[in-house]
């Protein structure tokens, strides 16, 4: 290649080259990014950057990689979020689409050297190359999981996959979002090769260039075949028969982005690809388009971006790294969140009463790492590594240079008191001290604390390993300095923060306690067990009531209920009282059914894992001859969320749209499809929200009357919005 067509391609923005004995290396850097995506000014920089390397006759092939650790990790959501039309969306990817096409029939070799994750868009550019090498890192994720905001790989991803691993296995990996280690990757054929190291890439990529001076992509050959057969295959008719069945059970109709996938890849896989191409970037627009791709793009992009750039954290405060963390309680929330902090490389100090106790906590993160290297996800020297830094013990001495402790005992207001005074004995003067609990006020708490300013509540969701979120809560006394230590804490961890002010269930568990609640009142109304548990699956939350409400425990409800209302006595404030407590009150005291934890709640739990709603129910609660309306059950359901996060907001409980969105995502699992619990409000419009609210106040009662702020914004013509 001529020095004038290398300097050509390193005038352009965001590539830059070199040639050695004509192979072209191409680095993809970014400089105003972290992370190489697909957005404004790549695709124009790319169509030239491919002319450039197939219009000269010096260059013999071309390995594409990256500046970056990571390869290329999709496109530019907020290019997308920006999108009107659906021309606009089609022509979007219309035109990437033209080069890689352009790319791959170039006749000369092209290889993709992916020195870490490739995801969505930059998966789909390495799909276009005729060899494909990751280095094999943990680190490395390959997927296209696009399906998670509401759309589809719309790179090519639909038609390539499936030419290169068959219909099946893409259709898993695109309907599921699913992402693979390299090695799983390579087994499946979506790469061709791994590398221990960049210059072990390079060498193979060279190499595999050198020994194929032409090349072809396999469904340009002629005669080619889809592995494992097309659509109409024999073998794969059945897929597309069961496939949109299981598809809907699962996700009830709130994605249509996983019907579109299937649809792409049926229709696809019967013409050429070049028809087939054309055919995705169609449903990529109506995807990009869909109600359910703009609620979830605007909450789980935008807005959980700015909640991770420190939104809710307060200015003035530098950034603090966390060393030493002191747990006490080595149960199943304190082992939880011991593993999730020394994975971040932290040190911790796992107290317990007996030392018994605190080894078993700290084997539960060996049990965890144990199943990873199984997985081939981990190494038994990073096990060690990561066991090294988590010391059990019986001694509050052990925690004198901890800068933070999290207490995570039983919810005892007693127990609680006696160890944070125990612990600020031997703690610095300028440690943190976090309470786990997800229930009790954190400004009583730390009525206990000799320092309530560096008294905070940082309240983890089981299990602590898997789920993202952690609500932090600031108690009347909580001051800044302690709020930003909080803050970068979580975020050290690798956890999504939330920022709550204190009340009684903060706002996951307040918000939360409304669904279950509700699903347990429609059972005491005569509404049939079933129809309430089919109602709750068809919102999109991850499950039913009755089956939540078993698995969170009808006594831990039931004890909570019965804490409030004594607490709420005490403070001389009205008793309010929950429809759902009588219905507690008597599976748990009169009839020992206390939830999964003992075998017995709404379900029964066979001993081989099979659970069915308990027989006996019915007879408890018989259900009326005439039945709601189904669609009455899912708004009742939703509305009940929807409005307590919008009395949450309105109290102050919660301090941004964003929190309060993510919060109830990422918290209890509220409809990812609708955006948040606010987003919810939005999307219908708040002027249908409360006709539709008063509707249910009418025939359900006084707990579904729109939130003061709601009508405040109607008259305003709002929506919520952080500024």
């Amino acid at each position: 290649m001529s020095i004038n067509s290398v300097d050509a391609i390193n005038a352009l923005n965001h590539f830059s080259a070199e040639s050695d004995n004509g192979i072209i290396t191409v680095t993809i850097d970014q400089s105003s990014r972290k992370m190489n995506v697909i957005g404004d000014g790549f695709t124009d920089s790319f169509a030239v950057m491919t002319d450039n390397f197939i219009n000269d006759a010096s260059a013999k092939g071309l390995i594409l990689t990256s500046g970056k650790e990571t390869f290329v990790v999709g496109a530019d959501i907020d290019q997308l979020a920006n999108i009107k039309t659906a021309e606009q969306a089609f022509e979007l990817v219309e035109d990437l689409k033209a080069s890689l096409r352009k790319l791959e029939k170039s006749g000369k070799p092209v290889v993709a050297a992916m020195t870490g994750t490739a995801l969505g868009g930059g998966l789909e550019l390495a799909l276009a190359c005729h060899y494909r090498i990751a280095i094999d890192s943990p680190k490395t994720e390959l997927g296209l999981p696009e399906v998670k905001l509401g759309l589809l790989p719309g790179g090519g991803g639909t038609q390539r996959l499936p030419r290169l691993v068959g219909i099946q296995s893409a259709l898993e990996l695109m309907t599921q979002g699913k992402e693979l280690r390299p090695a799983a990757a390579k087994d499946m054929g979506l790469i061709d090769a791994v590398a221990t190291d960049k210059a072990d890439m390079f060498k193979q990529a060279k190499d595999w260039i050198n020994a194929n001076p032409s090349a072809q992509q396999p469904w340009d050959k002629k005669g080619f075949k889809i592995p494992g057969g097309d659509s109409k295959h024999p073998s794969i008719v059945p897929i597309f028969s069961i496939a949109p069945a299981m598809a809907n059970q699962k996700s009830h109709g709130n994605y249509p982005a996983i019907t579109h996938i299937m649809s792409c890849v049926f229709e696809g896989c019967l013409v050429d690809i070049d028809t087939g191409l054309e055919l995705e970037s169609r449903y990529f627009a109506a995807c990009v388009l869909s109600a359910e791709s703009r609620n979830m793009i605007n909450t789980l992009w935008t807005q959980l971006n700015s909640i991770k750039k420190g939104q809710s954290r307060p200015d003035g405060f530098e950034r603090y790294k966390t060393k030493k963390v002191g747990i006490l309680g080595a149960g199943m929330m304190g082992a939880g969140i011991a593993y999730v902090t020394a994975k971040a490389g932290i040190d911790v100090v796992l107290l317990d009463t007996e030392m018994a106790g605190a080894e078993k906590g700290k084997s539960y993160s060996a049990t965890i790492l144990d199943k990873a290297i199984s997985r081939k996800r981990s190494t038994e020297e990073k096990k060690q590594a990561l066991l090294n830094r988590i010391k059990p013990t019986v001694f509050y001495e052990d925690l004198a240079e901890c800068d933070l402790i999290i207490e995570a005992v039983f919810e005892n207001r007693e127990i609680k008191a006696k160890c944070t005074q125990q612990s600020e004995a031997v703690i610095p003067n300028t440690a943190v001290y976090a309470s786990n609990t997800s229930t009790l006020p954190i400004t009583g708490l730390a009525k206990a604390s000799t320092r309530p300013n560096q008294f905070i509540g940082l309240h983890f969701f089981s299990p602590v390993d898997k789920m993202p979120l952690v609500e932090i809560i600031m108690g009347e006394q909580t001051d800044d300095a302690t709020l930003a230590k909080a803050f970068d804490y979580v975020l050290q961890i690798g956890k999504t923060p939330i920022v709550v002010n204190d009340s009684r269930g903060f706002y996951t568990s307040r918000v939360f306690g409304t669904y279950v609640s509700e699903g347990v009142a429609m059972l005491g109304e005569g509404v049939h067990p079933r129809s309430i548990e089919v109602a709750g699956m068809k919102t999109g939350m991850p499950m039913p009531p009755l089956a939540l409400q078993d698995e969170v425990s009808l006594s831990l409800a039931l004890h909570v209920s019965e804490q409030q209302q004594l607490d709420m006595k005490a403070e001389g404030k009205p008793i309010a009282v929950r429809p759902s407590y009588e219905i507690l009150k008597t599976l748990v005291k009169e009839h020992n059914r206390e939830g999964k934890k003992n075998g017995k709640g709404f379900y029964e739990y066979a001993d081989n894992g099979d659970k069915y709603l308990w027989p006996e129910l019915m007879d408890l609660y018989p259900a009326k001859a005439e039945q709601p309306s189904q669609q009455d059950l899912i708004d009742r359901l939703m509305f009940i969320q929807a409005n307590e996060s919008a009395k949450c907001y309105q109290e102050n409980v919660v301090r941004s749209v964003a929190d309060t969105n993510i919060g109830s995502i990422f918290g209890w699992g509220f409809a990812p499809h609708q955006g948040g619990t606010l987003q919810f409000i939005n999307a219908m419009g708040l002027e249908a929200f409360i006709t539709r609210s008063r509707e249910l106040v009418t025939q359900y009662g006084e707990r579904f009357e729109p939130a003061q702020i709601l009508l405040d914004m109607a008259d305003k013509g709002e929506v919520f919005a952080d500024d």
